[in-house]
């Protein structure tokens, strides 16, 4: 398929595989494949692994721009660190990031999706708004107009943006290495940037995803600082574009177009 994204779902007892363009969803393929026999990470990864290498039946190019997976049921009962053992271990066996969607946000999308066509599939209603919230990242002394072109988009999509609330810029840090928006109060002092810097990535722990705005695929070092936060917290990261001088690779995702 030339055009749109494959879209997968992990359910307890099955695989669903669908494509996704322009609002439209295809189902495809679905597979009964057992997971609650056994959680153990490893054996969960192999299985997932095994599917995903048949992917290339429904696309010639599987990556992380045109491949999504969501994992539901089962999936959802890992501890933290045995579900963030499984991210990674999926990660490096096929380059994808598996996207276990919690239970608050799966009865959102179930919702959504019962609103807009009468459909108990899960699918239907992320494919219209995948995102409940989301935070913006960047350089914003660099690419403010890129940013506030991805912050548009979301809102149009329905998404809330938790930070920046606003992109309005306090006249007197234009131009400067620390911009301040104007719901901001000014800097105490040079270490009062950390402030600001923590109350920004704090709103990483309510979003749905952290969405980082990096045109021309370079990232910031500012935002590499975050990216770190970002994993710890085990956030789901969107890039806009395919990014360039990141060191060490990492469970992400690529564009937000659909």
């Amino acid at each position: 398929m030339a055009e749109g994204r494959v879209l997968v779902h992990f359910d307890s007892e099955r695989v669903s595989v669908y494509h996704s363009q322009s609002g439209e969803l295809k189902l495809l393929k679905t597979e009964q494949l057992a997971f609650e026999d056994s959680l153990a990470d490893e054996v969960l990864a192999e299985r997932v692994g095994e599917f995903c290498a048949g992917l290339k039946e429904f696309n010639e190019v599987v990556n992380n721009k045109r491949t999504r997976l969501y994992a539901t049921g089962v999936f959802q009962q890992l501890p933290q660190p045995e579900a963030a053992a499984l991210v990674n271990s999926v990660y490096v066996d096929t380059g994808l990031y598996f996207n276990i969607v919690g239970p608050e946000l799966e009865q959102f999308y179930l919702e959504t999706g019962m609103s807009a066509c009468g459909s108990n599939d899960m699918m239907e209603g992320l494919i219209r708004r995948e995102f409940r919230n989301a935070v913006v990242c960047g350089s914003f002394q660099q690419s403010l107009g890129y940013i506030e072109d991805t912050i548009a988009r979301l809102r149009e999509s329905g998404t809330g943006v938790l930070s920046p609330r606003t992109t309005r810029i306090k006249p007197e840090t234009a131009g400067t290495d620390f911009i301040l928006f104007d719901y901001q109060d000014l800097l105490k002092n040079e270490r009062d940037t950390w402030r600001h810097k923590y109350v920004h990535m704090d709103a990483f722990r309510k979003a749905d995803a952290v969405v980082v705005c990096n045109p021309g695929g370079l990232v910031g070092k500012g935002t590499i600082f975050e990216l770190g936060f970002m994993s710890a917290l085990s956030k789901r990261v969107i890039f806009t574009e395919e990014p360039l001088g990141v060191s060490v690779l990492f469970p992400c995702e690529v564009g937000l177009e659909s």
